[in-house]
């Protein structure tokens, strides 16, 4: 097969995607992944199976319209509408993550359609996509899919083999892009570790650190990329964007704390896989609407020292992640060891624990969540981080995440003293601008919104030398409507 290639949704001839060809190939690939969600969650006759099955169908159709045939497929960590590669949005990363890790556990590179399929049809390769015969190695699936969709009389696709080498295609990317695919990347990977954990198998450490190596490179070459799209939230994914984002941010603090890249790489593996003994916890339990009981948050809580039991199952290749099984251990301790687990004996917590405690709590903070429909704004968390005590931060830790990412991180929403209202865009390179980040404008004094992207330095004076620009204070994007993630992806 040849590989779809290019940059920027490049066709192999050379020719730019237009706009349009990414709209249609958005639009198929979020309303497949909303089918897969329908037939899980609901019974075939559920009328949001039915609605979700005939959008699917529609888009599908739209496709073939415009270009005469319809495919999806998977190249490497990139998915491909025909020849079109799928360029990363706020409205499209979860889906394009979930059908990676579908597709890459199924052992196929990617589904194409013969005819219009009908209803039925869509259900059962949903169906059998979601549940493939893990039974079987990876190199197998495909065969056994084939044979069950024949066995079904469903002859309405072509399922293709995978291609695993988008060399080509991350030359080709700039800086932005290729942090964007990093997301995805680990975004698959901690979800195909933490699934397997849950369902007993062991999946080996080697794609894991593939992973936290591309998280490092990229902080150490456009952290202001990488640490943007921490912003990212998407609720049904939670725990695996939970644990991507620790994983930026740990591994951006740790820079600035001094770490070497080694270091680093270790570090962004325990920040990755710090919160998989949630693999050991009940779904309902992770789920559940509403605040915990006090059995519930018991067992909630076994997840530390559960984690250090899953990690310890993981194939390594005789070399044991301990700095990982330490962290998932330690990071709901708190410097005076009154958080959890419990400990016998007095003891001191790794710099490595410290650190993911911050990026762990700062993240869920600023969160959504099944019982945290209000979250902080990011200026109030580092403001709780930086004078409760009771919390159980390091303050040296802290004052070093405050300076990584200023007193107003990303993604704040502010209103200046001009009353223009703005979002901040990354912390000021000049460090001692921590409250004068780089913003972008939203909305004028009169509340009308700009499309200007052009990023606004807060240390820009007037002419008398005066500062053209202060924040006044923080605002509630819901408030306004406003999706934190259009801004970054």
């Amino acid at each position: 097969m040849t590989i779809p290639g290019g940059a920027g949704g490049n066709r192999p001839d050379g020719n730019l995607v237009d706009a349009g060809s990414q709209k249609t190939a958005r639009a198929f690939v979020v309303a497949m992944n909303s089918a897969i969600r329908a037939v899980r969650l609901y019974p075939v006759e559920n009328a949001a199976v039915q609605k979700a099955i005939a959008e699917l169908s529609a888009s599908a159709e739209r496709v073939r319209e415009v270009e005469g045939h319809c495919s999806l497929r998977r190249v490497g960590d990139y998915l491909f509408v025909n020849d079109t590669r799928l360029r990363l949005t706020f409205d499209n990363y979860a889906a394009v993550a979930s059908l990676l890790g579908m597709f890459r556990e199924a052992g196929i590179g990617g589904v194409g359609l013969f005819e219009k399929p009908l209803p039925r049809a869509w259900v059962v390769l949903l169906s059998f996509l979601q549940s493939p015969p893990l039974e079987y190695p990876e190199e197998d699936r495909l065969a056994q899919l084939v044979s069950r969709l024949e066995t079904a009389q469903v002859l309405d696709f072509e399922l293709f083999p995978a291609a695993d080498d988008p060399e080509e295609i991350d030359h080709d990317l700039d800086a932005k892009e290729r942090a964007r695919q990093t997301y995805v990347r680990s975004l698959d990977v901690t979800r195909e570790v933490i699934t397997s954990a849950r369902l007993g198998r062991s999946p080996g450490l080697k794609r894991v650190k593939r992973a936290v190596q591309g998280i490092v490179d990229a902080i150490l070459t456009d952290s202001a990329s990488m640490i943007g799209l921490t912003t990212l939230r998407d609720f049904d994914e939670y725990t695996f964007v939970h644990s991507v984002n620790v994983c930026i941010l740990a591994v951006a603090l740790g820079r600035r704390l001094g770490l070497s890249k080694i270091q680093l790489l270790d570090l962004g593996l325990a920040a990755l896989l710090h919160d998989i003994g949630k693999s050991r916890v009940p779904l309902e339990l992770l789920n559940k609407r509403g605040q915990l009981d006090g059995d519930e948050r018991l067992v909630l809580q076994r997840h530390t020292w559960q984690g250090v039991l899953a990690l310890f199952a993981l194939p390594s290749g005789g070399v044991r992640p301990w700095r990982s099984m330490t962290a998932a251990y330690e990071h709901h301790m708190r410097t005076d060891l009154s958080g959890y687990p419990k400990v016998a004996r007095a003891r001191k917590l790794s710099l490595f624990s410290k650190i993911i405690s911050v990026a762990d709590g700062f993240d869920a903070a600023t969160t959504t969540r099944v019982y945290q429909d209000s979250p902080w704004t990011p200026a109030d968390v580092l403001r709780g981080m930086r004078d409760n005590p009771r919390l159980g931060l390091d303050p040296v830790v802290v004052k070093a995440f405050i300076n990584l990412t200023g007193i107003y991180p990303v993604g704040t929403v502010v209103v200046l003293d001009t009353f223009e209202l703005a979002i901040v865009l990354a912390s000021n390179p000049d460090a001692t601008a921590l409250s004068r980040p780089l913003i972008r404008i939203l909305m004028d004094d009169r509340g009308n919104l700009l499309g200007d992207p052009t990023p606004v330095d807060l240390t820009m004076r007037t002419a008398s030398g005066q500062f053209a620009r202060t924040i006044i204070r923080t605002e509630d994007p819901q408030r306004y409507g406003i999706n934190i993630g259009d801004y970054f992806v």
